[in-house]
């Protein structure tokens, strides 16, 4: 003897089946106790022991997640400036960290050429005394006062404060002018 099913009725079955499944799959975060541990992954480390890093986090992006959440309203002034302290922090120990020791006791930091271009441009930078370093290497006059910048003698870098100088005192040789 068999028994005879209505001809729409495996549709009906099959849909209402995927109806509840879709359901479940979206009501399931309403329900949920936050123990999930398949959506979550667990925390790797903790930032002054109470606020946790995911794993595929770091300090850096963290700091990028906070300037959003301010610039988007979602975090006040206070809570900015708190967080962005704490990541900093972070943040410089893990760079002191990737940075490591290299052959002894250099750093990579040492040996990074942009680091080393930096070194260079600071100690090119000329500096006014009313006005601080000025961004123009080869100035002979602040761009902002018209103050004298000081040279230095390529000798024996000894300061030349005149701009009439056509030799260094310390050394006697003669200055390059500008």
């Amino acid at each position: 003897m068999a028994i005879a099913i209505p001809i729409g009725a495996i549709p009906l079955a099959v849909g209402t089946v995927l109806a509840l499944g879709v359901l479940t799959l979206v009501l399931s975060p309403l329900v949920n106790d936050g123990s999930d541990k398949f959506i979550r992954p667990p925390t790797k480390s903790r930032v002054d022991g109470d606020t946790p890093i995911e794993a595929s986090d770091s300090a850096v992006a963290a700091l990028r997640e906070i300037e959003f959440d301010r610039e988007t309203g979602k975090l006040s002034d206070s809570d900015y400036l708190e967080l962005k302290a704490r990541y900093t922090k972070a943040a410089l120990a893990e760079l002191r960290v990737s940075a490591g020791p290299v052959g002894g006791s250099a750093t990579n930091a040492l040996h990074d050429p942009i680091e080393a271009a930096i070194g260079r441009a600071r100690a090119n930078q000329k500096l006014c005394v009313d006005c601080g370093p000025r961004s123009e290497p080869d100035a002979t006059y602040c761009s902002n006062c018209g103050r004298y910048l000081p040279a230095l003698c390529a000798q024996c870098g000894e300061r030349m404060d005149l701009a009439s100088s056509h030799y260094c005192s310390a050394c006697g040789d003669e200055l390059v002018a500008a």
